[in-house]
């Protein structure tokens, strides 16, 4: 079985990515990562150089900036880093700039790829999601956040990433069929200096609206106000990955969060008590499960 890593990014010191930690995180149960790196305006290019493993592969790439409806330019970034995979890898393991998996679940990753191999019903692994905000010690805890996505998807051309590229489909806009994995991704994109984050509000928006909309909806700031759109939090008492233990002892700012303060609407209180009593997930779902 031969598995191919892929992922993209750009401006990754200016929006401060653990894309090198994501990278590393699944680095030891894959025999390539390829890196699409767009045309920064850092040294993102020279980070990832930095990356001393053979097994990472980059490639240059050019984002289109006119692509600016719905994140449609990160699904292209996305697809050009995934038709760069090795024709002869079995599954592409997709990792986003700010996603990084924990060590303990690359064996049951690992694990699960091969269960599935020849099963060509499935076409992808769908993985938990862990979403922090504000500071590495709390998670969201309201719907906003998705649940679940796909990150392991089969060598197949006609796959593809879809929408925004936080999913997939494949064919005439055809789920994906998937099998639940037993791993979560830590998904760390709210978790940064304030003033990065600030940056990426003011810049990242663009992607999905045109100028008009980021100056009359994206409040204009030096610093981004974590505690203004807090609506539910969890405290998060488990380890993280091993790769993000430097950037977390480097942290330098302060987010404190009083779990009393939470909020929960109806809709959330609706969801969770499905859940809890029928296992039901009153969820959108860009999948299928098989």
């Amino acid at each position: 079985m031969k598995v191919s890593g892929f992922t993209f990014i750009r401006n990754a010191q200016n929006y401060d990515y653990p894309i090198v930690e994501a990278i590393r995180s699944i680095l030891p149960i894959c025999d390539e990562v390829v890196v699409a790196v767009g045309n920064s305006e850092d040294d993102t290019l020279e980070l990832i150089q930095s990356i001393d493993d053979d097994k990472v592969k980059i490639i240059e790439t050019q984002w289109d900036e006119s692509l600016r409806e719905g994140g449609r330019v990160l699904a292209v970034e996305t697809d050009k880093a995934f038709a760069a995979i090795a024709k002869d890898s079995d599954w592409a393991f997709y990792i986003q700039g700010d996603e990084v998996i924990h060590e303990k679940y690359l064996p049951a990753i690992h694990k699960s790829m091969q269960q599935y191999l020849n099963d060509k019903e499935v076409d992808g692994l769908l993985f938990d999601y862990l979403h922090f905000y504000g500071s590495y010690d709390y998670v969201g805890a309201s719907s906003k956040w998705y649940p679940h996505e796909i990150r392991v998807i089969r060598n197949d051309p006609s796959i593809y990433a879809y929408l925004d590229a936080q999913g997939f489909r494949k064919g005439n806009n055809e789920k994906l069929g998937v099998k639940t994995v037993d791993a979560f991704v830590y998904h760390y994109g709210w978790v940064k200096p304030p003033e990065a984050m600030q940056r990426k509000q003011e810049t990242f928006h663009k992607l999905w609206h045109n100028d008009r909309w980021v100056d009359e909806n994206i409040e204009k700031s030096p610093r981004y106000n974590y505690e203004k759109h807090i609506r539910s939090l969890h405290a998060f008492k488990e380890t993280h990955p091993q790769v993000m233990q430097s950037r977390i002892q480097a942290k330098n700012w302060q987010f404190d969060y009083d779990l009393s303060f939470n909020q929960t609407s109806l809709k959330d209180g609706l969801k969770k008590f499905l859940k809890k009593t029928t296992g039901f997930e009153l969820i959108r779902k860009n999948y299928r499960k098989i």
